[in-house]
């Protein structure tokens, strides 16, 4: 959704906070922060000496990609998700910086612990944003949600550097909108009485859940602003965008949302991906690859006492189609040969030639499973006691202590670095968050 052009005149302005003086804020326990281009403030806070330059953190080389960028950066065009050369382009002056994840990730738990001295109830979406449900610290602290918003954003600045944006708001779905529309460094609060006022006007992109495709689609039959949806009828819609989609986007454009802040957040997948900095249609370079990643989400998985039954993969071909195959397995594992064995079947039998971009491996289904999976040429003492051990070689000594023979003495300059992650993000748009 843009954040300027695209908006009603005046419609942000009435729900900004200023000086202390914000709408009424009466029932709006639902809090959502969001750091301002946070690897980015982390990035120039360990440099002071960059804060009036645009700045850009993200992959370095050929193939990167932009993780975040400053707002000065973005007055030139600049853009999360922008291959890192396109970005180069178009603001030639910038300061380009590769990510420093483990900084990011030490802010990111003192921002946290921040949010947790407020309320139990804290969902956290990514390392930089969080729903906070503070109903309880409402009665204990006893101050109003856009006055627990303040305090929050003042500690964040004094004990971390960096700066946050707040919506306080009803509704999960209406808080972060309101985050995102009072960017940077702002408070936005939505009156519980005034949300479909503040929702109808907007775009239908604003809607948890239109990506680019969606939003096309509604727009061809004149669904341009949520009032639209809001007002149009259930079938009519479920013949245009199919049954799921349009319940859930009707309810929101009414001001339905009935999800609650869920602090215990569940794993749904583990996986680990690779951009090569050259394309590759070798199959056998692909299957090298598809080992180490297999081996990266083992080891994840094993570190988080989780196993999966479901094993995917991704692959993105040169022109940036972008395909993912999956298959699931009679017993859930944490053995690096199991999901690897499937991983290269399903890269042979259901994924066609062509040059690709980036491989990954994923594994979804997860649960602390206690039957195991039993291979018929496993060694005398088993893959999974194998896996083991090499687990604490590497706890040890290092990751490099132990790799399989497959891939000693490969020359990995061909590749730009694989991004592991854990919990799938729970953001419902099915987008990357901007940083």
């Amino acid at each position: 959704m843009g954040r300027s052009g695209d908006l009603p005149r005046g419609l942000v302005d009435r729900y900004k906070a200023r000086d202390g003086v914000w709408p009424d804020d009466t029932g709006c326990t639902v809090l959502h922060v969001d750091m301002d281009a946070f690897y980015a403030s982390v990035e120039i806070r360990e440099r002071p000496e960059l804060v009036a330059r645009p700045v850009v953190v993200g992959g370095t080389g050929g193939r990167g990609v932009v993780s975040s960028a400053n707002y000065i950066a973005r007055t030139f065009g600049v853009r999360s998700a922008m291959p890192t050369a396109h970005a180069r382009r178009l603001c030639p002056e910038a300061v380009f910086l590769p990510p420093t994840f483990p900084l990011y990730q030490e802010v990111s738990a003192g921002v946290m612990a921040i949010f947790r001295d407020v309320t139990p109830l804290v969902e956290p979406l990514s390392l930089d944003e969080a729903f906070l449900d503070v109903a309880g610290a409402l009665r204990r602290l006893r101050i109003s949600p856009g006055e627990i918003a303040e305090q929050v954003r003042a500690r964040v600045v004094a004990e971390n550097g960096i700066t946050c944006s707040v919506g306080v708001a009803a509704t999960k779905f209406v808080a972060k909108l309101a985050s995102g529309l009072c960017k940077p460094d702002g408070m936005l609060v939505v009156p519980h009485d005034e949300a479909l006022e503040f929702l109808h006007p907007l775009p239908v992109s604003a809607l948890w859940g239109v990506g680019k495709r969606t939003a096309e689609r509604m727009t061809a039959v004149g669904l341009n602003r949520i009032g639209d949806v809001a007002a149009t009828p259930l079938p009519r819609l479920r013949r245009t965008l199919g049954n799921a989609v349009a319940e859930h986007l009707h309810a929101l454009a009414n001001g339905l949302d009935h999800r609650a802040v869920e602090p215990e957040s569940v794993e749904k997948s583990v996986g680990a991906e690779e951009t090569f900095e050259v394309d590759h249609t070798d199959r056998g370079v692909l299957r090298e690859e598809l080992l180490r990643l297999s081996e990266k989400t083992a080891a994840a998985l094993r570190g988080r006492g989780l196993r999966g039954r479901t094993v995917s993969i991704k692959v993105r071909f040169a022109d940036f189609t972008t395909i993912t195959r999956s298959r699931t397995l009679p017993v859930a594992t944490d053995v690096t040969q199991e999901i690897y064995r499937t991983a290269c079947r399903l890269l042979d039998e259901q994924t066609p030639p062509g040059a690709v971009r980036l491989i990954g491996v994923r594994m979804e289904q997860l649960g602390d499973h206690g039957a195991e999976q039993l291979f018929l040429d496993a060694p005398a003492r088993g893959w999974r006691d194998a896996d083991q051990a090499a687990d604490q070689a590497r706890a040890r000594f290092g990751r490099a202590a132990i790799r399989p023979a497959t891939l000693l003495g490969r020359n990995r300059s061909g590749a730009l670095g694989s991004a592991a992650s854990g919990a799938a993000s729970r953001d419902e748009t099915g987008e990357h968050p901007v940083h």
